[in-house]
């Protein structure tokens, strides 16, 4: 097995995915032996089929890729895929809350949802693009005291992806047993290394098949 396939999540969240690319990219974190495979929450038991003769798991995306809708909104959504089979759950917060220092309201949230689900892993999206550094330590803080399992650099759907700075802030944060996932940007397995050998535990990129096999992706999440 490649060293970096089990930090990968194969990922496909483009609005244009239909049901045979999600199965090809099933396949794919199967050829590869990749942790998991992350997808929109709509897609979660086509997935969870797709591999149920693995040990693959399933990530969902919650709130994606904008973090501006209901609290109530997001617990729904994440108790649904939860019920179609998600072993993930990626979430983006509020980030307008959080620009407005409306703290304990972006808390409360991820609170909500990992209230839902005590024994799965909760990854919490800070979109740190649109963060300064004191937001990005902040949103971090908030995440980790809120219960998150991991915290990510990235949708990959924002005006850039993930950073080395970035990651140092929020390693800077880490508590626990909290771990850091990068996401966004990641095309090749020197960016990929850069990130593993920061403390990042898992990448978040639908470059998956690039970076084991040593090149490059033109993929932009």
């Amino acid at each position: 097995m490649n060293p970096f396939s089990q930090y990968i999540d194969h990922t496909l969240l483009k609005a244009t995915a239909t049901t045979l690319d999600i199965i090809k990219l099933c396949e794919e974190a199967k050829q590869y032996h990749f942790f998991s495979v992350c997808v929109n929450s709509c897609y979660v038991s086509l997935a969870k089929a797709s591999l149920s003769e693995s040990n693959i798991k399933v990530c969902a995306v919650i709130g994606f890729p904008l973090g501006a809708m209901s609290t109530a909104s997001k617990v729904s959504e994440t108790a649904q895929a939860l019920k179609d089979g998600a072993d993930e759950i990626d979430m983006v917060i509020n980030v307008g809350f959080l620009n407005s220092k409306a703290f304990d309201t972006v808390e409360k949230e991820i609170k909500a949802i990992k209230s839902i689900m005590p024994n799965k892993v909760l990854k919490v999206i800070l979109e740190t693009c649109y963060l300064d550094d004191s937001e990005i330590l902040k949103a971090s803080e908030i995440a980790i005291k809120a219960g998150a399992d991991f915290i990510k650099t990235s949708t990959g759907f924002g005006t850039r992806g993930a950073s080395t700075h970035d990651i140092k802030i929020m390693k800077s944060a880490l508590k626990g047993d909290v771990k850091i996932k990068a996401s966004g940007g990641i095309r090749d397995a020197e960016t990929a290394l850069e990130y593993i050998n920061l403390g990042v535990k898992r990448l978040g990129t639908s470059s998956g098949i690039a970076i084991v096999n040593g090149t490059t992706s033109k993929s932009d999440y």
